[in-house]
């Protein structure tokens, strides 16, 4: 298969199943020989985080009723998922959870510059591998430097604010759209898909994509 697919990925950067998402929808694509045009497009987790972030655990006690032992369990679930999708999370007790309104607006100017997608990836490492604080200014310039952008420019981008409209504008749109948990695909603009939904079943989306395609 040679087409090309548009593949619309609403996700937060603090979220460990956006990463697993995507990792596994990449693996269908090769399985599929398909080839897919990515845009990330902005959802925040915790948008009232304060900045000094929270403890992680007990932000998901609060929030989900989420027991330690569980916190356990899926960590472990999650690394070994990570693993075998080569991705590396390194959750530690102490890990912190961040508000992520700035990381959004270095997107939105890094799709811009046509390194939107590197920068997500390297922001995803950033939290996830080196439990970095993805809302300090510096740490995200430091990503956008490793994504092949200027260091300068990133800092000037998040003290200016001139892409705060924006990102909020799309959020805005999206939950509009419905969409109130991350990760979400819109797959050729038209077929949404929620949830980590795994190799097999992104295979079978694509499928199913290309066979509508040509029927």
């Amino acid at each position: 298969m040679t087409d090309q697919i548009t593949v619309d990925i609403v996700s937060d950067v603090v979220c460990p199943w956006c990463i697993v998402g995507y990792r596994q929808l990449e693996q269908a694509l090769d399985r599929t020989g398909l080839s897919a045009s990515i845009r990330w497009h902005p959802f925040e987790l915790n948008p009232q985080m304060a900045e000094e972030g929270e403890d992680l655990r007990d932000h998901l006690a609060a929030k989900y009723g989420t027991t330690a032992d569980e916190s356990r369990k899926v960590r472990a679930h999650l690394t070994a998922l990570g693993e075998a999708l080569g991705f590396a999370f390194a959750f530690e007790d102490g890990m912190r959870i961040w508000n992520t309104f700035r990381a959004h607006q270095l997107l939105a100017w890094a799709a811009e510059r046509g390194r939107q997608h590197a920068l997500k990836m390297e922001l995803f490492n950033a939290y996830f591998t080196r439990g970095q604080n993805v809302s300090d200014p510096e740490v995200l310039a430091d990503s956008a430097e490793a994504a092949d952008l200027d260091r300068s420019a990133a800092l000037d981008v998040l003290g200016d604010g001139r892409f705060v409209g924006q990102v909020r504008e799309e959020e805005r749109f999206w939950t509009s759209q419905g969409i109130q948990g991350v990760p979400a695909m819109v797959f050729d603009r038209q077929h949404l898909v929620t949830g980590a939904q795994g190799v097999d079943n992104y295979v079978s989306v694509l499928r199913q994509l290309t066979e509508g395609r040509a029927a």
